[in-house]
Protein backbone atom coordinates (compact mmCIF):
# COMPACT_ATOMS: atom_id res chain seq x y z
CA UNK A 1 0.00 0.00 0.00
CA UNK A 2 1.13 3.54 -0.94
CA UNK A 3 -0.78 6.01 1.88
CA UNK A 4 1.74 7.49 4.41
CA UNK A 5 -0.40 6.76 7.99
CA UNK A 6 -0.79 10.14 9.61
CA UNK A 7 2.12 9.72 12.27
CA UNK A 8 4.62 9.26 9.73
CA UNK A 9 2.73 11.93 7.71
CA UNK A 10 3.96 14.35 10.32
CA UNK A 11 7.37 13.09 10.05
CA UNK A 12 7.46 13.85 6.04
CA UNK A 13 5.83 17.60 6.49
CA UNK A 14 8.46 18.45 9.29
CA UNK A 15 11.27 17.01 6.83
CA UNK A 16 9.42 19.18 3.81
CA UNK A 17 9.80 22.09 6.25
CA UNK A 18 13.81 21.93 6.50
CA UNK A 19 14.10 21.30 3.04
CA UNK A 20 11.89 24.18 2.00
CA UNK A 21 13.81 26.86 4.87
CA UNK A 22 16.73 25.64 3.11
CA UNK A 23 16.06 26.19 -0.40
CA UNK A 24 18.57 29.25 -2.28
CA UNK A 25 17.15 32.39 -3.56
CA UNK A 26 17.41 31.82 -7.05
CA UNK A 27 15.70 27.89 -6.04
CA UNK A 28 12.51 29.46 -4.38
CA UNK A 29 12.03 32.03 -7.20
CA UNK A 30 12.38 29.60 -10.17
CA UNK A 31 10.12 26.96 -8.32
CA UNK A 32 7.64 29.91 -7.28
CA UNK A 33 7.11 31.31 -10.97
CA UNK A 34 6.55 27.51 -12.22
CA UNK A 35 3.76 27.51 -9.45
CA UNK A 36 1.88 31.10 -10.47
CA UNK A 37 2.32 30.11 -13.62
CA UNK A 38 0.48 26.90 -13.70
CA UNK A 39 -2.31 27.72 -11.21
CA UNK A 40 -2.84 31.09 -13.70
CA UNK A 41 -3.18 27.89 -16.71
CA UNK A 42 -5.12 25.86 -14.21
CA UNK A 43 -7.56 29.15 -13.61
CA UNK A 44 -7.97 30.12 -17.33
CA UNK A 45 -8.49 26.36 -18.09
CA UNK A 46 -11.60 26.22 -15.18
CA UNK A 47 -13.12 29.56 -16.21
CA UNK A 48 -13.04 28.24 -20.45
CA UNK A 49 -14.90 24.69 -19.14
CA UNK A 50 -17.21 26.58 -17.02
CA UNK A 51 -18.80 29.40 -20.31
CA UNK A 52 -22.22 29.25 -20.67
CA UNK A 53 -23.04 26.88 -17.68
CA UNK A 54 -25.51 27.77 -14.88
CA UNK A 55 -24.08 28.93 -11.76
CA UNK A 56 -24.09 25.43 -9.73
CA UNK A 57 -23.18 23.19 -12.44
CA UNK A 58 -20.41 25.79 -13.10
CA UNK A 59 -19.33 26.16 -9.75
CA UNK A 60 -18.79 22.38 -9.63
CA UNK A 61 -17.30 21.80 -12.95
CA UNK A 62 -14.50 24.45 -12.59
CA UNK A 63 -14.20 22.94 -8.90
CA UNK A 64 -13.50 19.42 -10.78
CA UNK A 65 -11.13 21.07 -13.42
CA UNK A 66 -9.30 23.36 -11.29
CA UNK A 67 -6.71 21.43 -9.20
CA UNK A 68 -4.96 19.90 -12.40
CA UNK A 69 -2.93 22.93 -11.86
CA UNK A 70 -2.54 21.99 -8.11
CA UNK A 71 -1.54 18.29 -8.90
CA UNK A 72 1.10 19.66 -11.22
CA UNK A 73 2.63 21.56 -8.44
CA UNK A 74 2.84 18.62 -5.91
CA UNK A 75 4.15 16.47 -8.58
CA UNK A 76 7.04 18.55 -10.09
CA UNK A 77 7.66 19.90 -6.60
CA UNK A 78 7.30 23.52 -6.83
CA UNK A 79 7.09 25.81 -4.25
CA UNK A 80 3.47 27.41 -3.77
CA UNK A 81 3.41 30.33 -1.23
CA UNK A 82 0.17 29.14 0.19
CA UNK A 83 0.45 25.66 0.99
CA UNK A 84 4.62 26.72 2.40
CA UNK A 85 2.44 29.10 5.05
CA UNK A 86 1.30 25.70 6.91
CA UNK A 87 4.38 23.63 6.07
CA UNK A 88 7.19 25.82 6.92
CA UNK A 89 4.31 27.10 10.36
CA UNK A 90 4.36 22.95 11.03
CA UNK A 91 8.25 23.03 11.29
CA UNK A 92 8.28 26.44 13.34
CA UNK A 93 6.02 24.61 16.14
CA UNK A 94 8.27 21.51 15.83
CA UNK A 95 11.35 22.91 16.39
CA UNK A 96 12.83 22.18 13.22
CA UNK A 97 13.00 25.59 11.38
CA UNK A 98 13.95 29.09 12.27
CA UNK A 99 11.13 31.53 12.04
CA UNK A 100 13.35 33.61 10.16
CA UNK A 101 13.98 30.92 7.42
CA UNK A 102 10.41 30.81 7.45
CA UNK A 103 9.56 34.30 6.97
CA UNK A 104 12.12 34.25 4.36
CA UNK A 105 10.98 31.02 1.93
CA UNK A 106 6.99 32.65 2.24
CA UNK A 107 8.18 36.15 0.90
CA UNK A 108 10.70 34.63 -1.89
CA UNK A 109 8.24 32.28 -2.78
CA UNK A 110 5.41 34.38 -2.90
CA UNK A 111 7.38 36.94 -4.92
CA UNK A 112 8.06 34.29 -7.40
CA UNK A 113 4.01 32.49 -7.41
CA UNK A 114 3.55 36.49 -8.52
CA UNK A 115 5.88 36.59 -11.28
CA UNK A 116 4.94 33.08 -12.70
CA UNK A 117 0.93 34.34 -12.35
CA UNK A 118 1.70 38.10 -14.38
CA UNK A 119 4.14 36.35 -16.98
CA UNK A 120 1.87 33.33 -18.21
CA UNK A 121 -1.38 35.68 -17.44
CA UNK A 122 0.11 38.43 -19.65
CA UNK A 123 0.23 35.63 -22.57
CA UNK A 124 -2.98 34.21 -22.58
CA UNK A 125 -3.88 38.14 -22.71
CA UNK A 126 -1.81 38.51 -25.58
CA UNK A 127 -3.19 34.90 -27.06
CA UNK A 128 -7.06 35.88 -26.57
CA UNK A 129 -6.79 39.72 -27.91
CA UNK A 130 -4.21 38.56 -31.12
CA UNK A 131 -1.42 40.48 -29.65
CA UNK A 132 -4.01 43.37 -28.48
CA UNK A 133 -5.62 43.58 -32.08
CA UNK A 134 -9.41 42.85 -31.11
CA UNK A 135 -11.32 42.00 -28.38
CA UNK A 136 -10.71 39.30 -25.68
CA UNK A 137 -13.90 37.16 -26.47
CA UNK A 138 -16.03 34.99 -23.63
CA UNK A 139 -12.64 33.93 -21.51
CA UNK A 140 -11.86 37.45 -21.38
CA UNK A 141 -14.72 38.95 -20.65
CA UNK A 142 -14.85 36.36 -17.76
CA UNK A 143 -11.49 36.88 -16.37
CA UNK A 144 -12.70 40.84 -16.22
CA UNK A 145 -15.65 40.41 -14.82
CA UNK A 146 -14.61 38.16 -11.70
CA UNK A 147 -11.88 40.61 -11.45
CA UNK A 148 -14.29 43.44 -10.90
CA UNK A 149 -16.60 41.11 -8.72
CA UNK A 150 -13.21 40.34 -6.88
CA UNK A 151 -12.16 43.93 -5.99
CA UNK A 152 -15.62 46.22 -6.16
CA UNK A 153 -17.94 44.07 -4.41
CA UNK A 154 -16.20 44.15 -1.41
CA UNK A 155 -15.26 47.65 -1.44
CA UNK A 156 -18.56 48.39 -1.86
CA UNK A 157 -19.20 46.71 1.50
CA UNK A 158 -16.61 48.67 3.16
CA UNK A 159 -15.00 47.16 6.34
CA UNK A 160 -17.90 44.30 5.67
CA UNK A 161 -16.49 43.65 2.55
CA UNK A 162 -12.62 43.77 3.46
CA UNK A 163 -13.57 41.47 6.37
CA UNK A 164 -15.27 38.99 4.25
CA UNK A 165 -12.17 38.71 2.03
CA UNK A 166 -10.35 38.05 4.82
CA UNK A 167 -12.87 35.32 5.97
CA UNK A 168 -12.64 33.86 2.60
CA UNK A 169 -9.34 34.11 2.18
CA UNK A 170 -8.64 31.58 5.90
CA UNK A 171 -11.35 29.30 4.41
CA UNK A 172 -9.46 28.78 1.13
CA UNK A 173 -6.27 27.94 2.31
CA UNK A 174 -7.30 25.67 4.53
CA UNK A 175 -8.05 23.77 2.12
CA UNK A 176 -4.89 24.29 0.02
CA UNK A 177 -2.71 23.98 2.81
CA UNK A 178 -4.28 20.32 3.38
CA UNK A 179 -3.60 19.66 -0.28
CA UNK A 180 -0.09 20.48 -0.07
CA UNK A 181 0.01 18.07 3.23
CA UNK A 182 -2.31 15.44 1.59
CA UNK A 183 0.10 15.48 -1.52
CA UNK A 184 2.81 13.80 1.20
CA UNK A 185 0.26 10.94 1.90
CA UNK A 186 0.62 8.84 -0.87
CA UNK A 187 4.20 7.50 -2.55
CA UNK A 188 2.29 7.41 -5.76
CA UNK A 189 1.76 9.77 -8.28
CA UNK A 190 -1.98 8.84 -8.58
CA UNK A 191 -2.37 8.29 -4.89
CA UNK A 192 -0.90 12.21 -4.68
CA UNK A 193 -3.22 13.21 -7.20
CA UNK A 194 -6.34 11.77 -5.62
CA UNK A 195 -5.13 13.30 -2.44
CA UNK A 196 -4.67 16.95 -3.36
CA UNK A 197 -7.57 17.23 -5.72
CA UNK A 198 -10.07 16.68 -2.32
CA UNK A 199 -9.75 19.84 -1.01
CA UNK A 200 -8.61 22.13 -3.66
CA UNK A 201 -11.69 21.23 -5.91
CA UNK A 202 -13.50 22.00 -2.15
CA UNK A 203 -11.98 25.40 -2.03
CA UNK A 204 -12.71 26.34 -5.56
CA UNK A 205 -16.58 24.80 -6.34
CA UNK A 206 -16.96 27.19 -3.11
CA UNK A 207 -15.89 30.30 -4.47
CA UNK A 208 -13.48 31.30 -1.33
CA UNK A 209 -10.29 33.48 -1.86
CA UNK A 210 -6.82 32.57 -2.67
CA UNK A 211 -4.18 34.78 -2.93
CA UNK A 212 -1.98 33.40 -5.96
CA UNK A 213 -5.04 32.93 -7.95
CA UNK A 214 -6.17 35.98 -7.70
CA UNK A 215 -2.37 37.29 -9.22
CA UNK A 216 -3.68 35.95 -11.88
CA UNK A 217 -7.21 37.25 -12.22
CA UNK A 218 -7.20 41.01 -11.54
CA UNK A 219 -4.55 41.93 -12.61
CA UNK A 220 -4.72 40.14 -16.32
CA UNK A 221 -8.70 41.45 -15.94
CA UNK A 222 -7.65 44.95 -15.51
CA UNK A 223 -5.47 44.59 -18.78
CA UNK A 224 -8.74 43.20 -20.36
CA UNK A 225 -10.90 45.96 -19.47
CA UNK A 226 -11.94 45.92 -15.57
CA UNK A 227 -12.34 48.74 -14.43
CA UNK A 228 -10.45 48.26 -11.59
CA UNK A 229 -7.05 50.29 -10.24
CA UNK A 230 -4.07 49.05 -8.50
CA UNK A 231 -5.05 50.59 -5.41
CA UNK A 232 -8.24 48.64 -5.10
CA UNK A 233 -7.02 45.27 -6.21
CA UNK A 234 -4.40 45.60 -3.33
CA UNK A 235 -6.87 46.99 -0.46
CA UNK A 236 -9.79 44.92 -0.97
CA UNK A 237 -8.52 41.96 -2.00
CA UNK A 238 -4.75 40.76 -2.17
CA UNK A 239 -3.91 42.69 1.23
CA UNK A 240 -6.91 40.70 3.45
CA UNK A 241 -6.87 37.47 1.08
CA UNK A 242 -2.91 37.09 1.98
CA UNK A 243 -3.65 37.84 5.49
CA UNK A 244 -6.55 34.96 5.75
CA UNK A 245 -4.05 32.66 3.64
CA UNK A 246 -1.18 32.74 6.10
CA UNK A 247 -4.09 32.12 9.08
CA UNK A 248 -5.66 29.11 7.47
CA UNK A 249 -2.35 27.91 6.03
CA UNK A 250 -0.16 28.40 9.28
CA UNK A 251 -2.71 27.98 11.68
CA UNK A 252 -5.66 26.13 10.94
CA UNK A 253 -3.49 23.49 9.05
CA UNK A 254 0.24 23.86 10.30
CA UNK A 255 -0.25 24.39 14.08
CA UNK A 256 -3.40 22.75 14.55
CA UNK A 257 -1.45 19.40 12.68
CA UNK A 258 1.06 19.65 15.00
CA UNK A 259 -0.95 19.63 18.23
CA UNK A 260 -3.07 17.16 17.19
CA UNK A 261 -0.57 14.49 16.11
CA UNK A 262 2.30 15.88 19.41
CA UNK A 263 5.38 14.12 19.16
CA UNK A 264 5.50 11.33 21.97
CA UNK A 265 6.12 12.12 25.44
CA UNK A 266 5.46 16.04 24.28
CA UNK A 267 3.05 17.26 27.31
CA UNK A 268 -0.65 18.06 25.97
CA UNK A 269 0.24 21.52 26.31
CA UNK A 270 2.65 21.98 24.11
Amino acid sequence: MDHVAPLKLMEEVEAASCKKAALTVNCMLLKGFMSGALLAYATALAFRVTEGLPAGPAALVAGAVFPVGFAMIVLLGMELATGNFAVLAFGVARGRTQPAAMLRNWGWVYLGNFIGSLFVGGLIAVALTGAFSHGAGALGDKIASVAEAKTLAYAHDGAHGWVTALVKGILCNWMVALGTVLGLSSTSSAGKVVSVWLPVATFFSLGYEHSIVNMFIIPIGMLLGAEVSVGQWLFWNQIPVTLGNIIGGSLLTGMLLHHCNRPAGQRPDQ
